[in-house]
């Protein structure tokens, strides 16, 4: 029997704001422990949470993006259950009047397009942090506060992927949207973006899905995506040995590279909701709704398509730039300074992603490269003052010590030599030398002129123009 895996996500990400939801801690990343804590943020008696604005603008702003429905009014409810990180022993979560509902996302898997729907989209506060020793022995675990209380937006997708292909692809889209539209830094390292995936299997062609396993704690895309096969097979191999798969928690064991139970699946009323009592409905007025949405950014799709319609890019070239909010940020301000929009992009796509490849903690932060300098070194290349193999070298520089092209050429004298009369001697020299290129060009062999040309090149270290070098040996051989 063929079988069908099935997905579909719960997203957790942390807000880009400077303060907790409910009370003005900072939310900095890397404080010592439970140094950015207070009585609200540790569910002190007596204490009570003030909802952050800017939290809950930047729901909105998901919602709006994800082509959800707002609910107005929205609530906010207690979510009870018993964690060493969450010191109130109840999460602020939101259930019955979830802010956003019944959206949708299109992307494209190769060349087709998948539609995922979305159940909801609420705002809740994260948890603190266990922290285990790894040393030897050790039979105690400790608890850092600090990221109790952040704001926390889980968007809860529909089983609708049938694919681990899909799956990547829908990742991908989600963490490039959410850093489009400026809500999330999405830095997987330090928490910021979680995919919690459930996964059942059913026979190929049936329409009954079957029963979902969450997992948890997975903690990069890739880990995602093998935890999807291994969980599938694990299900397959239950079914097809007349067992049934138990709807429940499991987590990923990155060592063994297989799941573990952790809980039996909980349903909602395990958690005993009820409506906060410290908290209000919120009412989202239209007026709400239009300011936030007149402040939602250029999304991927159309800003990909405006490099196609508008620049004149290739599919592959405007998807590979704008998959990247950082790198389409930094291709457009190479293009204000210089408006060759294929050649930019062409150095980007080659050089710029090679660099930032070769390791996996690199980004456009860090690159020694502005984009104006970029813009700079292609405009010396466009307007023949260099050769695009002298340019090269300019890069290597620019890369070591972060100087303008400029100030490298004069240093260097690395000027492309255009004028004829330097060139005809190394031309005649080069003639002289290589009398079987010269009869194979006679004879119709266009590769054999390339080989002259890149005797002339080497003669002149790269300095001579290819253009005039190609003109004066085509001139000189044919018209001798």
């Amino acid at each position: 029997m063929e079988w069908e895996t099935v997905v579909g996500f719960e997203i957790h990400t942390e807000l880009l704001t400077q303060s907790k939801v409910w009370c003005g801690c900072s939310t900095e990343f890397g404080r010592p422990p439970n140094t950015q804590t207070c009585p609200v943020c540790l569910g002190m008696p007596g204490s009570l949470p003030v909802l952050n604005r800017k939290a809950m603008d930047l729901a909105i702003r998901t919602a709006l993006a994800l082509n959800c429905s707002i609910v107005s009014p929205c609530q906010f409810e207690r979510k009870n259950y018993y964690y060493p990180d969450l010191p109130k022993n109840y999460q602020i979560s939101q259930l019955r009047k979830n802010l956003g509902v019944n959206g949708v996302i299109e992307f494209p898997v190769g060349r087709r397009m998948c539609i995922v729907h979305f159940d909801n989209v609420h705002l809740e506060e994260d948890a603190g942090k266990n922290i285990h020793p790894e040393m030897p022995g050790a039979d105690y675990s400790l608890v850092d506060l600090n990221r109790a209380g952040t704001p926390l937006l889980e968007i809860v997708s529909k089983p609708d992927l049938r694919s681990i292909e899909e799956a990547e692809a829908f990742m991908i889209t989600m963490k490039t949207l959410l850093e489009y539209i400026e809500v999330s830094d999405c830095n997987m390292h330090e928490g910021r973006l979680r995919f919690e995936a459930n996964i059942s299997v059913r026979p190929k062609g049936s329409d009954k899905l079957g029963t979902k396993v969450e997992i948890k704690n997975l903690n990069s895309m890739k880990v995602v995506l093998k935890c999807i096969e291994i969980e599938a097979e694990r299900q397959v191999g239950l079914i097809e040995d007349g067992a049934k798969v138990a709807q429940e928690t499991r987590l990923w064991d990155d060592v063994a590279m297989v799941t573990r139970a952790m809980r039996g699946k909980e349903e909602a009323n395990d958690y005993r909701y009820f409506p906060d009592p410290d908290l209000v409905e919120v009412m989202i007025d239209e007026e709400w709704i239009r300011r936030v949405r007149a402040e939602i950014p250029e999304l991927p799709n159309a800003r990909r398509q405006r490099f196609i319609d508008e620049l004149g890019l290739s599919e592959y070239d405007a998807g590979v730039l704008t998959a990247d909010k950082s790198l389409a940020d930094y291709y457009e301000r190479a293009l204000a300074k210089n408006h060759s929009a294929k050649s930019i992009c062409n150095w980007i796509t080659s050089e710029v992603l090679r660099w930032l490849n070769e390791g996996p903690e690199r980004g456009l932060s860090a690159y020694p490269i502005r984009a104006e300098q970029l813009a700079d070194l292609v405009k010396l290349i466009d307007d023949g003052t260099v050769s695009g193999r002298i340019a090269k070298q300019i890069y290597a520089e620019m890369l070591e010590t972060g100087n303008d092209p400029q100030v490298i050429v004069k240093e260097k004298g690395w000027v492309q030599i255009t004028d004829e009369s330097a060139i005809a001697p190394v031309i005649d020299e080069v003639i002289a030398n290589n009398p079987k290129s010269v009869v194979d060009f006679k004879n119709g062999k266009e590769r054999a002129l390339g080989a002259l040309v890149g005797q002339v090149m080497k003669a002149t270290k790269g300095q001579a123009s290819p253009k005039t070098v190609n003109e004066l040996l085509r001139n000189k051989i044919l018209g001798a």
